[in-house]
């Protein structure tokens, strides 16, 4: 069996574990936390863990060359921390897609109801008064605030392993770090998304792009890849050898995420064809397109995105449109290059042979990703 799958399976261990102690622990409370517990669960038991992967293979990679010299048992500590703090960034992505699919009101996640939609569900076959919709609001919030507070958890946890008071600094301030700014870059996200229509055109994708960087780039690779740097010692040269590598690839990441929610095959991405269009997600693939029209195509265009509600019709209109206008091309072609830039910023860093392979590996399947 493969290392990473080991790993992988390590992983899933922990959180099913975690997760059978929290339901033990809420029935103590009442039986009618347990959908809470499991709703989080099953979320948990998906996904490609890009993160962890980049984390871990990371670690690893920085181990032969880091200043903190590490004895054979404190390397074994640090494994078995590792997995924990895989389990805690999980964890971490399972609490920001509860709050996501909120936000965006997406009624699937990987092919499943999202979990505002099981508690609706919850609600409606119970026979509850009130709001099946309000219930699955209050309810999707909870499940997601206490998935970060268990994340949180999780990650203190493994850093009692720690193999130096200075690893453990510069780790927690990695992971605090990424916290804020995933934070920022939602906030940016859902701004832009009711803002647009007031602000210039051609600085749409500008904006776009700091979404990107904040919400997903600098979260989604660059920060898992400094954690797991972080708690092998790495010095500060090395730190930022890894986020030339990693923020390149995190903006392709989520170009392509961009591509995949508006050109996805729904039965390949497990949501609905077009569902970015339908949310009015003000990506850089839609600035792109927004910058090439006249003013009263944009106009069309602009309050299409913004419905909220639009037939099949119109989402094969937006779709037609955006490939016309050449934003699909270009946003292609901006993901080679920052694929190249970041293949080559990874090519200069001096890490462990066998890491870097790995790393590779794993940027080529985020780059060409179907899902």
């Amino acid at each position: 069996m493969s290392e990473t799958k080991v790993l992988l399976d390590l992983i899933q261990d922990r959180l099913d574990e975690f997760c059978a102690t929290q339901k033990s622990d809420f029935e103590q409370i009442s039986p009618d936390l347990a959908p809470v517990v499991d709703y989080s669960r099953d979320l948990l038991r998906g996904g490609k863990r890009f993160r962890a992967l980049f984390c871990y293979w990371s670690w690893v990679g920085a181990l032969s060359v880091a200043e903190i010299r590490q004895s054979e048992q404190q390397r074994e500590a640090s494994a078995e921390a590792m997995v924990g703090i895989a389990a805690a960034l999980e964890m971490f992505q399972g609490a920001a897609l509860v709050h996501d699919d909120l936000i965006d009101q997406s009624d699937t996640r990987r092919g499943a109801p999202s979990v505002h939609k099981r508690f609706e569900s919850l609600h409606q076959a119970s026979g509850w008064a009130g709001s099946p919709e309000r219930f699955g609001t209050a309810g999707s919030v909870l499940v997601g605030d206490l998935m970060l507070g268990w994340s949180s958890e999780i990650f203190g946890s493994a850093l009692l392993q720690a193999p130096a008071p200075e690893i453990e600094s510069a780790c927690r301030n990695e992971f605090s770090k990424m916290r804020v700014e995933v934070m920022a870059g939602q906030y940016l996200d859902v701004l832009e998304e009711n803002a647009a229509n007031t602000r210039p055109v051609e600085e749409a994708v500008g904006r776009a792009n700091r979404v990107i960087l904040y919400k997903s780039a600098k979260y989604s690779i660059e920060a898992p890849i400094l954690i797991g740097a972080a708690f092998a010692g790495a010095s500060p040269d090395l730190l930022r050898g890894l986020s030339a590598f990693g923020i390149p690839l995190g903006m392709a990441f989520q170009l392509r995420d961009d591509i995949l929610g508006v050109f996805g095959d729904p039965s390949v991405t497990g949501k609905p064809a077009g569902d970015d269009l339908r949310e009015g997600k003000r990506t850089v693939l839609v600035g792109l397109t927004r910058e090439s029209l006249s003013p009263s195509i944009g106009a069309i265009f602009d309050e299409m995105l913004a419905s909220r509600s639009l037939t099949n019709e119109q989402i094969g209109f937006l779709q037609q449109t955006i490939s016309g206008s050449g934003a699909l091309a270009k946003t292609e072609r901006m993901i080679e290059e920052l694929a190249n830039e970041s293949m080559n910023a990874l090519s200069s860093i001096n890490i462990d042979p066998r890491a870097k392979q790995e790393l590779e590996a794993l940027a080529e399947k985020v780059i060409n990703r179907q899902a």
